[in-house]
Formats: C-alpha cells, structure tokens, sequence
C-alpha cells in the first residue's frame, strides 16, 4: 500500500483512532462488478463524521436553529482494497489538526479481516450561519476537540 502523503508513520496514525461506526454495506452502494461505488465512501465519512460530533457535543444540537455550523471545505478518499455487497466495515474518524475556526479531520474504514480499505481526510469549517463566515472556536469547543484527541495544544 503505497501511503497518502497526509499520513506520516502508517501505524502510529493507525493506532490514534478510537471512535468508530459499523457500516454495513448495502446493494445500492456497490457498481455493476458488486464492488463499492467510489461516491459510497464519502457517504460513509459524513455519517461517521457526523457521528463522532456528536459523541463529543462539539456544534450541540444542530436542530434547535445554532448559528455556528460545519461546513465540508475539502475531502479526499483514498482506496485501499475492494469493499463488496454484505460486508460489514468500521468507520473510524479522529480530529487530525485543530486550528482556530476549522478541523482536520482522518478517515479510517477497516474491513471483517483488520484489514485498511479505505482513508481520507477533510477539513470542516465553523461558520456563522447568518453570515457565512468562519467563526473561531470557542474555548469549550477547544476543550471538547482536544479532550477526545491526542494532539498537543
């Protein structure tokens, strides 16, 4: 596996998730030749992403009408080995960098045999939503990032 270059020691990065999600993958998501489509991923990075947010509380409640939200700027997918129909995969995810108003955020999906299929990352923005523009985070959010992750502040 040749290593994508946000990923600087394979196994060290590997071992510094510990959220994760079950995928189970379903007809529609696989092609013509029963493999997954290459649009699925992505669908699996906004469900984990989405998850793992709110495991930590970081937006809180994006129903009651917050004005601070995450906005996707980037996203990239990297694919390892071949996902097919009736498999089961883990979606793990992990805040990669913390910066004022924005996160890195690393994609890690690991089939029924421990086996890396997938990796990606994507940088998520905090804006205000009246305005449009990045909003800083503020220092519980920080708190709330830097509790569930091991980067140094």
């Amino acid at each position: 596996m040749k290593t994508p270059s946000y990923i600087e020691d394979l196994k060290q990065w590997k071992d510094e998730f510990t959220f994760y999600i079950p995928i189970n993958i379903r007809f529609s998501e696989t092609d013509l030749f029963g493999h997954v489509n290459n649009v699925s991923p992505f669908i699996y990075f906004e469900e984990a992403r989405i998850a793992y947010m709110n495991e930590i509380n970081l937006f809180g409640d994006l129903k009651q009408g917050v004005t601070k939200v995450p906005v996707v700027s980037d996203l990239q997918c990297d694919y390892l080995k071949q996902i097919y129909f009736g498999e089961q995969i883990k979606m793990y995810v992990k805040t990669a960098y913390i910066g004022n108003s924005s996160i890195d955020i690393h994609y890690m999906a690991v089939n029924e045999q421990e086996e890396v299929c997938l990796v990606g990352r994507g940088r998520i923005v905090q804006i205000d939503s009246t305005t449009g523009k990045a909003e800083a985070f503020n220092e519980e959010q920080q708190d709330r990032l830097y509790h569930k992750n091991p980067i140094n502040r």
